[in-house]
């Protein structure tokens, strides 16, 4: 077994781990604290790498605007889900189902092909790369923990301003904070923007890293995006601080691609990777549930015997 190269592959992973953390902090915005599984992600993170591959090779644009625009396209997505979910009451997960099947057909409109690459393209990383002399894996992993710590930092003081704190109870007790006044339906609009903004972000940094753009790089993106939240919950659970479970999404972005390298340097089949995630997933969020039943029921049982 070659050590070094699987030193390579997990600097890589950790690297890759860091910029789909971004789509993570998204997923945790509608899932954690607004308590909805917006399957939006798929099409907004493919609508970003989309966006800004085709605004660097076809039009030459500066990658770091081209990421800014991708980031608003993906903001305009999370628009439309909120649009169909708030003003005609479509569920949810439905109003996200549908706005990820159009942007299929929107993406492939943007790149007017299936895939763009960027190989003789300059992206934010190529010219880090220049500048300092690091390795790709190591400029994309210093510049993906830079736009994480801003963006955790942004995250915080958003959730401590009124409307962020607004936003936060309308996923504890929606019923509760509407009887104050608060109009819930933009909250959720807002929510839905800002997750699916940094969705799109996360695709145009992620296209800029790989090198390409490709219509079905979101396949399966909601998955990865949860089972991040999920092992970053049970690595870091323990921490209360709103801050920390930011940083969890990404710790569990990380190491979830640093699971998936080794499963991979160990011979696992790549087309298996998201069985592996589901199956991460769905365990993950199983096991709990089945220890507080066995808890609940161990201390019934125990009391029932003092009482005898």
């Amino acid at each position: 077994m070659n050590i070094g190269g699987i030193l390579l592959a997990l600097q890589g992973a950790a690297s890759q781990g860091i910029l789909w953390g971004v789509l993570v902090l998204g997923v945790y915005i509608t899932y954690k604290i607004l308590d909805i599984a917006d399957l939006t992600v798929d099409g907004s993170f493919a609508l970003g790498g989309c966006v800004c591959a085709t605004l660097v090779v076809a039009h030459g644009m500066n990658p770091v605007l081209a990421l800014i625009l991708a980031t608003l396209a993906g903001m305009i997505a999370g628009a439309v889900t909120g649009f169909l979910h708030t003003a005609f009451d479509i569920p949810a997960i439905l109003s996200g189902i549908l706005t990820q099947i159009a942007l299929w057909s929107i993406n492939l409109r943007i790149m007017g092909k299936s895939n763009i690459p960027l190989l003789k393209t300059k992206t934010i990383f190529s010219g880090f790369v220049e500048a300092t002399g690091l390795k790709s894996s190591q400029a994309s992993g210093l510049i993906g923990i830079i736009i994480a710590i801003v963006i955790i930092a942004a995250l915080y003081w958003f959730f401590g301003t009124e409307i962020g704190s607004a936003l936060r109870a309308t996923g504890n007790n929606e019923d509760m904070i509407r009887a104050l006044g608060v109009n819930t339906k933009m909250t959720k609009m807002i929510a839905l923007m800002l997750s699916n903004g940094l969705v799109g972000l996360s695709g145009g940094l992620v296209c800029q890293s790989q090198k390409y753009a490709d219509i079905g790089m979101g396949t399966g993106a909601i998955v990865i995006g949860l089972a991040a939240i999920v092992i970053g919950d049970v690595l870091m659970g323990k921490l209360r601080s709103f801050g920390s479970r930011l940083a969890s999404a990404i710790v569990g972005s990380v190491v979830y691609f640093l699971i998936r390298a080794v499963v991979l340097q160990l011979g696992m089949d790549a087309n298996d990777m998201k069985l592996l995630s589901a199956i991460i997933v769905a365990l993950a969020l199983c096991i709990p549930v089945s220890l507080d039943k066995y808890r609940a029921k161990r201390a019934y049982s125990e009391g029932g015997e003092k009482n005898a």
